[in-house]
C-alpha cells in the first residue's frame, strides 16, 4: 500500500521564475528557478501553486507552473483527470 492508501500517485511538479518577457516561456535565469516541490495528486499542486503566484502577484515577469510529471513518466496512461 502506498502512502496515500490505493490511490495512484499522479506526481506533479510546482516551479517558478522570472520571465525575460510576458510574450514567450523565457527564463532570466536558470539557476534562479523556484522549485516549489513535487507533489502527490493535482489538487495539492494546486494548491501549492495558488500559494507561491499569490507571494508573487506584484511581479508581472515572475510565473510559477505546474508540470504533470505522471504524463512524462508513462507517456501511454490516459489523460483522465489532470
Amino acid at each position: 500500500m502506498t502512502e496515500s492508501g490505493d490511490k495512484k500517485q499522479l506526481l506533479h511538479l510546482v516551479f517558478g521564475g522570472e520571465l525575460e518577457s510576458l510574450d514567450d516561456v523565457q527564463f532570466r535565469d536558470l539557476k534562479g528557478l523556484d522549485i516549489v516541490g513535487i507533489f502527490p495528486d493535482y489538487a495539492t499542486a494546486l494548491t501549492a501553486w495558488k500559494a507561491k503566484a499569490q507571494q508573487t502577484v506584484d511581479n508581472a515577469h515572475m510565473r510559477y507552473f505546474i508540470v504533470h510529471m505522471h504524463r512524462l513518466l508513462d507517456p501511454q496512461e490516459k489523460a483522465g483527470g489532470h
